[in-house]
């Protein structure tokens, strides 16, 4: 994972070993707020707090969102160390010899501890308190003994503790100041979770959207040339989209558990913690297998004519998992990557809204990392810190991202191969569905017989001979297809080459970014 240089001072690393080097613009964040400064540390302000990131020429103001308050144990910025009329880092003080460890050290070695010991570790110094009380710890803790068998209480500490001994009633639930506590992974992780999206990030709409087309115009300008559109009125005939309010979902589904994150959780437990949580990377429901865990959930939407060929249906009951029903916070989503099995996918928003990113297969995202035989990626840590520290890079590039906001009721086609990150904007339902058609049904046999497809396939237990057991039930079911798809291929190949993807979006004369289908 990756934490961006972003902070005044020597920043903390916290990115996976890579030949690469960000090409982002560092930026420096000051906390402006004089109950951030030390002489004021213990002051309470009610209004809104303002961060600013200065870097190469570039200023940009940072809002917390509405009811946030300063981290709980002050720690700031290493920038306001500059500004502090001591050099005094209690950070350091309180660590001993291990201070010239980095903070995601000290935290990787603390994680190893209990519940138990992590509290009598936080006794020992003021800076082992802060380190100790890091919400991320107790987080891992919660997810790993109790499962989903937890009922979140404001924060993964006490939800902790309290699951620990539900008899303890008197948990300390405000944190203890530390004066002059500096450090930039620290704060980044707090700030990334408190604050607001700016709307500079969510203005731009470079999407192609289209309404009532007919499915041989999506395939003959969308699908065969494997570009993203964002299609309207798809959803208006589902129950889904009258139907899916709270209320609803946890009536219909009950007891059922979904998985969410490494666990599975009653939905009413989930919207519980929704409700409550303010956290960099918050759980995200995630179930490939709603329909068959509530059928009336299945019942309740219908694919989109455009999407009705899914040639994996071949495959019966050993298709790879296709389908999930998707709920989150405000913040929650998914960071940069590519579907799996070199799928298409359709996008539908059930409720609230979604902020995407995407960019074509030929163009990595900055500050995403894949290696070599693309099995992981290395990107930022979180959604928000992305946008904080690499969104202005691309606009100064000539293949920018193709970005959208999908609100309810609208459908995103994600072509096979693109690379995208997806935020929700508020709390926020969607049905998604990865799909072969004849369109990607090479590229999918190409993917599924690399020589580490094993590493690769996902979504199925047979990753080894997933993809002889497709190509003979695609002969079988539909005989002379694959043939026809490779002979058609090779003729494309023979004609002259059309203009790519970005010269048929890009005005060379303006520098302007625009569509011209």
């Amino acid at each position: 994972m990756l934490r961006s240089r972003n902070l005044l001072l020597k920043p903390k690393n916290r990115k996976r070993n890579h030949p690469h080097k960000s090409d982002s613009k560092k930026q420096h964040f000051i906390a402006k707020k004089p109950n951030f400064v030390p002489k004021n540390q213990e002051s309470e302000e009610e209004e809104e707090e303002v961060y600013e990131a200065e870097g190469d020429g570039e200023v940009s103001n940072f809002s917390l969102k509405g009811l946030a308050q300063s981290h709980s144990h002050g720690v700031q910025p290493l920038g306001n160390l500059y500004f502090s009329a001591s050099s005094h880092n209690s950070r350091n003080t309180g660590l001993g010899k291990l201070q010239t460890l980095t903070d995601e050290l000290v935290l990787d070695i603390i994680g190893l501890l209990g519940g138990s010991d992590l509290g009598i570790l936080s006794t020992v110094s003021k800076s082992f308190y802060v380190f100790c009380n890091h919400e991320p710890l107790w987080r891992n803790l919660v997810l790993e003994i109790y499962k989903g068998g937890f009922l979140y209480d404001g924060s993964w500490r006490i939800t902790f503790v309290r699951a620990y001994k539900p008899s303890c009633d008197n948990v300390m639930s405000a944190g203890i100041k530390v004066r002059d506590f500096y450090s930039d992974y620290l704060f980044q992780s707090w700030l990334c979770a408190n604050i607001e999206m700016k709307p500079e990030w969510l203005e731009r709409d470079t999407i192609v959207r289209r309404r009532g087309i007919s499915v041989e115009e999506f395939v003959l300008n969308f699908e065969e040339p494997n570009k993203p559109v964002l299609l309207e009125g798809c959803l208006d005939n589902w129950a889904a989209l009258k139907q899916w309010d709270r209320e609803y979902l946890i009536k219909v589904c009950g007891d059922v558990r979904f998985s969410v994150g490494p666990v599975e959780m009653k939905l009413e437990d989930f919207f519980k913690y929704s409700d409550q949580v303010r956290e960099e990377r918050p759980l995200y429901l995630f179930d490939p297998k709603f329909a068959e865990k509530v059928p009336q959930l299945g019942m309740d939407y219908e694919v989109p004519t455009y999407f009705n060929e899914d040639l994996f249906h071949v495959l019966g009951n050993e298709r790879p998992d296709y389908r999930w029903i998707i709920i989150g916070p405000a913040g929650s989503g998914s960071s940069f990557h590519i579907d799996p099995n070199s799928t298409s996918a359709w996008n539908a928003v059930v409720k609230g809204s979604k902020k995407w990113v995407l960019f074509p297969p030929d163009v990595v995202p900055p500050g995403v990392y894949p290696s070599p035989d693309g099995a992981e990626v290395a990107c930022p840590v979180s959604i928000t810190e992305w946008f904080m520290n690499f969104y202005n890079a691309t606009k100064s590039w000539k293949k920018r991202p193709v970005e959208c906001v999908c609100k309810a009721g609208e459908v995103i086609f994600v072509p096979s191969g693109w690379w995208h990150l997806v935020i929700n904007l508020e709390y926020s339902v969607a049905i998604t569905q990865n799909y072969v058609s004849r369109r990607n049904l090479l590229s999918v046999l190409d993917f599924l017989k690399r020589p580490n497809a094993c590493t690769l396939v996902s979504g199925t237990r047979d990753r080894v001979n997933l993809h002889d057991k497709f190509k003979d039930a695609i002969e079988s079911s539909l005989p002379g297809t694959i043939d026809q798809l490779i002979l058609k291929a090779e003729e494309k190949r023979m004609q002259p080459k059309k203009l790519s993807f970005w010269d048929s979006v890009s005005d060379s004369k303006a520098g302007a970014f625009k569509f011209s289908f």
